[in-house]
């Protein structure tokens, strides 16, 4: 998450919003937002129910809830998906951002 905090102006440049969906409790999760000073929005989900929506996996033996990134555009389509395999799993913000660059023209 830090290197999405490093990078979201750049996330911003290319007309997207990071929003992070959390496993932990109200609190828990709202005391880490703000301890870490997160630029963007995050949700907490302690019941799953937004993880569960997108297929998210909890796996107690690898140490939760898998890594999950979806890039839904402003008509609420699904334009990419990743479900990780293992908490190390997560797609480098470059490849996103690249992927967002190219939304961005193909919708011009």
């Amino acid at each position: 998450m830090v290197q999405l905090h490093h990078d979201y102006e750049n996330f911003l440049a290319r007309q997207a919003e990071i929003i992070v969906i959390g496993p932990e409790d109200e609190n828990t999760f709202k005391q880490y937002w703000q301890g870490e000073k997160m630029p963007f929005p995050g949700i907490a989900d302690p019941q799953h129910t937004l993880s569960n929506q997108y297929g998210q996996e909890v796996k107690v033996l690898k140490a939760g809830r898998m890594p999950a990134l979806f890039v839904i555009d402003r008509a609420g389509l699904i334009r990419f998906s990743h479900h990780g395999k293992s908490m190390s799993d997560i797609p480098l913000d470059e490849e996103v951002l690249n992927l967002l660059g190219k939304l961005i023209s193909e919708a011009v």
